[in-house]
């Protein structure tokens, strides 16, 4: 990745959108603040006005020197006027200039004005007109105070904040440029180790931060995700080597029997060809049972969903048992049951538990069906030897077998258990292994419907 497009990332966004976030709610802050500063200064040209006007009143109800009280002021002015509007007396900064202001308020009541009066200075002035009453009669006092204080106040004031509210979100964006930057280079760290993860180098691991925090959980599921695409890429190395080898010995026994009866014309032909029979019949089922695999590894649903009488499919694996073992007792305890899924794969599973509880028993099998208010469940057992609980797991592996000095066509290829817990995983069911050698199936029981209901 070039450094622009490094740029171009989530420490750019973030420094520019801090930045951005910054900036208006400093120029917001600062609109106040300007408001808030021109507030004030006034407020204070008009305590300065008032004052003014409070000491001419008192020299024009007094004896006091009313010259005194009328002595020129900082940028201002103060006139006393006759209720017909004649100027009696005025500051010194403007005895010859106009009436300062059309207001004529009545003795007791004051009004304010902003206006121009280019007489005086330049810029706008606050003008307090009071009505007072006099020994001489009713006058009016005026007072104008320059605003142009204010206005420059106001000016250095913006004029500092448009200076430094850049500098401001300037210095906020570089700030939080360099620390998403730190933040995120554990970020980059891991990104770097994953581009040199491939299928060779599965077993290469993300760096995890000590900082416990949202990238260290990252790191830490990236690395689950890693081992269970390392466990199931070796799981898929592992199913390729077994059926591989799985189907090479039926196939080498093939080819050798063909070549025999090709080369000889023996008359136990027949014999030979009933047993190549028998393997390629083995070699169909194992790639039957290949296939069923890859269809429920690429999450095939059930979509054959019906009610199925469990009692009825246990009766008839009695039946197909009893006829492929003619010397095993079955044993039944079988309550009518009934659930809902594909009547063809739980048949198939319970063949596979049928079909594996006859290899091992010694005289006996044992099937069972029942309801209750943990759901429908099946048992199917026999009085042979019992599975290690060490065992109890690895038994639901794939080409896993227990016994692998048993020859193989005595037995299965280590698929059928496999299989079975992947039908009843597939209609939301479990199966454990309960006592030594028996199989537990628990399947839900049909939504709404009480055990009573469907064990009829």
């Amino acid at each position: 990745m070039s450094k622009i497009a490094r740029l171009d990332g989530v420490r750019l966004r973030s420094a520019l959108a801090a930045a951005g976030v910054v900036g208006v709610a400093a120029a917001v802050a600062a609109v106040v603040f300007v408001a808030l500063v021109r507030g004030t200064l006034t407020g204070n040209v008009d305590s300065t006005a008032e004052q003014r006007a409070d000491e001419v009143t008192v020299a024009l109800r007094t004896d006091d020197d009313l010259e005194e009280a009328l002595r020129p002021g900082i940028r201002g002015a103060v006139q006393v006027l006759s209720t017909g509007g004649d100027i009696v007396a005025s500051s010194p900064a403007g005895p010859n200039q106009p009436v300062l202001t059309a207001l004529r308020p009545a003795p007791g009541e004051q009004s304010w004005q902003d206006q121009l009066i280019p007489v005086v200075g330049e810029g706008r002035f606050r003008v307090l007109a009071r009505g007072v009453d006099t020994p001489d009669g009713p006058r009016i006092v005026v007072v104008a105070q320059s605003l142009q204080p204010v206005a420059e106040a106001a000016e250095a004031v913006t004029r500092t904040l448009a200076w430094g509210m850049p500098g401001l979100a300037l210095v906020v964006g570089v700030a939080v440029f360099v620390f998403v930057g730190r933040s995120l280079r554990p970020v980059e760290q891991i990104r770097r180790r994953v581009a040199t993860i491939s299928g060779q180098r599965l077993h290469a691991r993300v760096p995890v931060p000590a900082t416990h925090d949202e990238i260290s959980a990252l790191a830490a599921t990236m690395n689950a995700m890693l081992d269970r695409l390392e466990e199931s890429a070796a799981a898929q190395r592992r199913f390729i080597a077994d059926a591989s080898h799985e189907l090479r010995s039926p196939l080498s026994t093939v080819r050798v029997g063909l070549d025999h009866l090709i080369r000889s014309g023996s008359p136990g032909g027949e014999v030979r060809l009933r047993r190549l029979q028998a393997e390629v019949s083995r070699l169909g089922d194992l790639v039957a049972d290949l296939l069923l695999l890859a269809r429920i590894d690429e999450n095939d649903p059930v979509v054959r969903r019906a009610g199925v009488d469990l009692d009825d499919l246990a009766y008839a694996e009695r039946d197909r048992l009893r006829a492929v073992h003619p010397g095993l007792r079955i044993e039944m305890r079988v309550s009518p049951v009934q659930v809902t899924g594909d009547a063809a794969r739980l048949e198939r599973a319970l063949r596979n538990l049928g079909d594996n509880a006859a290899r091992h028993a010694r005289t006996t099998v044992t099937l069972s069906t029942w309801a209750d208010d943990d759901g429908a469940h099946v048992v199917v057992g026999n009085d042979g030897p019992g599975i290690a609980a060490a065992d109890r797991e690895r038994v639901f592996e794939r080409f896993v077998r227990l016994d692998d000095s048993r020859a193989r066509a005595d037995g299965g290829a280590g698929l059928g258990l496999p299989i079975t817990r992947e039908i009843v995983a597939g209609h939301g069911g479990q199966i454990v292994i309960d006592g030594d050698a028996a199989f537990h199936i628990r399947l839900p029981l049909p939504a709404g419907q009480p055990s009573s209901a469907v064990s009829r």
